[in-house]
This record gives C-alpha cells, structure tokens and sequence, in this order.
C-alpha cells in the first residue's frame, strides 16, 4: 500500500488532518467525477485504523492492519457499493453468489440494496479489533435505491459507537435531504491544471492539457480516457460537429453504432456547453482547439436553441446506457444537432 495520495490532494489531506481530533460520524466526499474522491476516503480510512501512523496522518503500510487493509479483510473495515462495481474485478464479469462461492450469469445490480445496508448491523455490533475504529466505505452514495436510503438513514440517526461512514457521491443533488443533514460535507478542491497536467504527463499521456481540457479538469478521466484509445472515435465525432452543414447522420451512425453511447452523448453535451459558452461571451471549457470552429458555430445559432439542446442532451445521456437501437440513437441525436444551425 502506497502512502502517496494525488499530487491535488495535500490540500484536502490537511484539511481531514485538522478533523481528526473531532471525527464526526459521518462524512461526505463530494465533488465533480474524477477527481480521486475515492481514493482519498481510502487513504482515511486506512490511516484511521492503521497501528502506527506517520507524524502527516499517513497510513505506514507496514503493520498487520495495513496489510489487512490492502487485501480488504480488516476485520473493523466494510465497502458497500453495487454488484456491478465488484464484478469488474473478476476477469469473467460473471457475478459470484456471495453464499455459495459460485458465478453465476446473472446481471449485477448497479444500486445498492437494501440487504447490503441491513448486513451492516452484524458488522456494527460485534465488539472492534483492538478496541478501536470501526469504518464503514459507502459509494457511490447516489446508488441507493429508497428503501436503502432509509435504511442507512436509520443508522445515520443513531450511529454505533466508535463507528465512521464514509460516503462518496459524484451527484449530492440526488442524495435525501435527511442524509444530508446528518453528514458533516467535505467538497474536494478542483485539482490545479497545472499540477493535474505534469501528472498525466509522468503518466506517459501526450497532450496532457488537452485530454484535461476535454475532461472537466478530471485527472482521473483523462488518464483513463487517453489509456483507452479514445481518441479516434472522439476526434472523428468531433470533426462531424465542427461541419454540420456535410455531416450526414445517417452515414455516421453506421460508422459509430459500435463506439460507447454514453462517451458519444458527453462529448456531444461538451461541445454543445463550449457553444452556448462562446454565445454567452465566455470562454470554450472543453474544446480550446476547437477554438474557431466553435466560434463560427456559435454565431449561427441563438442562445435559446443552445440552451434547448444542452437541456435535451442532458436528458438523451441519462437513457444512453439501453437504446432500443445504438444506430438509430446516434441518427435521433445528429438530426437534432444539424437542425440547429439551418
């Protein structure tokens, strides 16, 4: 286990550093996608059960709780999270009934249930290892289904002694206001361009500006992205928005049916942002080589329609995932977008 946490962390790691006199009982990472929320709420969560802390609060990594840690079996520690976040680590993606050790083909669920909330309770009442911290990982919270809500919120009310909950949400506009107020909030400071650029470029991505640019400033999935091979497909969707005077959806669709919709639709929505950014009279976010084009196809649309569009991308991402046909969706979507600017 490493000690190193992301270079845009120091901030926020002092900032936790400060709270550990006065631990609350619950406290909620939030912040944009990407950004290491996790990451961090890791390194908390080790550093408060680790055995021998460093004079910076940082786990040792040496000591039998780190080792425990490492691996997930420390006997004071639990990650509750959907099904579909724990079968990407088996090479398969076939789910593994947890009662009889078996995989089964059956389609993980991407909420947190209800049951996953309740077997908390055993965990919480049997006494701590070593009469010390017990620690609850939650994410993300935005995952839990009502019944589940309800459930973690009845624990929230009267939390077990010596007991932390550590949720992560990328959307803390989606979680029961009721939550909310019984979480002490951290929001993670927006990494430095900066820092965030010489660290994708020590992680051997070329144009590091540009894939941060093009991600909202996340690290985290620009490195992913760029790892990916994104790039053709993104630059060859791109190329069709910055001429949609020749862009024939049709065609398009044909060629792109197979890439992923959801990364389709982001782009599209980054795109259509910088355009109604350039309207308004500020600067393009996502896009700066895309600088020109963008400019001349801002002035030929009004501000209303790209409001209008934003507003409906925003509601074409959230069905992305279970088109009734990807070819189709893609053509839905680039008539819209070419019906913009006649």
């Amino acid at each position: 286990m490493s000690n190193a946490i992301y270079p845009w962390q120091q901030r926020d790691w002092g900032r936790l550093q400060q709270m550990r006199e006065r631990l609350p009982h619950a406290i909620l990472f939030h912040g944009e996608a990407g950004i290491g929320k996790l990451a961090l709420a890791e390194h908390l969560a080790a550093s408060l059960l680790c055995e021998n802390i460093s004079l910076d609060g940082h786990a040792c990594g040496r000591c039998d709780s780190c080792g425990w840690f490492v691996q997930y079996g420390h006997p004071d520690y639990r990650r509750v999270r959907p099904d579909a976040l724990e079968t990407e680590e088996i090479d398969d993606g076939a789910e593994q009934d947890e009662s009889t050790g078996k995989k089964t083909s059956k389609t993980p669920s991407k909420e947190i249930r209800t049951e996953q909330v309740r077997a908390l309770a055993t965990f919480m009442n049997v006494s701590t290892h070593r009469a010390g911290l017990r620690v609850v990982l939650l994410y993300p919270a935005e995952a839990l289904n009502t019944t589940a809500a309800n459930t973690l919120l009845k624990t929230l009310e009267e939390p077990p002694p010596n007991t932390l909950f550590l949720l992560i949400t990328h959307r803390i506009d989606r979680l029961l206001p009721t939550i909310l107020s019984r979480c002490q909030r951290f929001a993670l400071s927006p990494p430095d361009p900066d820092t965030a650029a010489e660290w994708l470029a020590s992680q051997e991505v070329t144009q590091p500006e540009r894939w941060l640019a093009e991600y909202g400033g996340a690290p985290l999935l620009a490195l992913a992205a760029a790892q990916g091979a994104a790039m053709p497909e993104k630059d060859d969707w791109l190329n069709q928005l910055a001429k949609p005077e020749s862009l024939n959806p049709v065609v398009v669709a044909e060629r792109l049916q197979k890439a992923s919709l959801s990364e389709l639709v982001a782009w599209q929505q980054r795109w259509l942002h910088d355009l109604l950014s350039l309207k308004l009279g500020a600067r393009v976010r996502y896009f700066p080589h895309q600088q020109q084009a963008l400019t001349q196809l801002a002035a030929r649309v009004s501000a209303g329609r790209l409001q209008q569009a934003v507003r409906d991308a925003a509601k074409r991402r959230s069905v992305s995932d279970h088109p009734l046909s990807a070819r189709l969706f893609i053509e839905q979507m680039l008539l819209e977008y070419t019906g913009l600017f006649r």
